[in-house]
């Protein structure tokens, strides 16, 4: 036994002139007549524009993600790993000339991403230290190295300056790497507040 279908409720329409009782045939109706619509339609169009732009920003971002070569992914990665450093290592002096500044800093490698990339993403091999040093002397190795004896051990040091077997990392490795280092980030500056 099938029960009947229920009926809607009849509604007022929405047009300020008419205000009519009627009964709605289809769901999220909400004025009475085609004329109602047409006098109705002009209130609607900067939500129906902004709804339409919404769901082509949405499509563009679609895209841009589907054709974003694997570089994109691995600056990004980088950016927000670096970022990471610099907010880790926020309270620290520069680990090669050991002077607090105003200036800029960066995530300086022990081992340059050139010369091991294996060790690009390793938090060891990466503190923060001032633009000059990092720029303008090469890193400054000899008191980058140290000053990291101090911070991490000989040991650890050892082990960075050790060999090291290449990474591949494809696109979901970078994407991964991304979300964790852009979420430590984000709890470093929340625990800091």
């Amino acid at each position: 036994m099938t029960l009947p279908a229920k009926q809607p409720r009849p509604k007022k329409c929405r047009v300020e002139t008419c205000r009519a009782s009627f009964v709605p045939s289809r769901l999220g109706q909400a004025v009475c007549s085609p004329a109602c619509a047409i006098l109705d339609a002009p209130k609607n169009q900067d939500k129906a524009r902004k709804a339409l732009a919404d769901v082509g920003r949405k499509e563009l971002q679609a895209a841009k993600e589907r054709i974003k070569p694997k570089g994109q992914y691995m600056r990004e990665a980088q950016t927000a790993f670096n970022a990471w450093v610099r907010e880790r290592d926020a309270k620290l002096p520069c680990i090669s000339c050991g002077r607090h500044h105003q200036g800029k800093y960066d995530a300086g490698h022990y081992r340059t991403v050139g010369s091991n990339p294996a060790l690009r993403f390793e938090p060891l091999n990466c503190h923060r230290q001032c633009s000059p040093c990092n720029t303008h002397k090469s890193g400054d190795i000899v008191n980058y190295r140290i000053e990291l004896v101090k911070r991490i051990g000989a040991d650890k040091v050892d082990w960075l300056e050790g060999p090291h077997e290449a990474k591949r990392y494809t696109i979901e490795d970078l994407k991964a790497i991304t979300a964790e280092y852009r979420a430590k980030t984000r709890e470093l500056k929340r625990t800091a507040a």
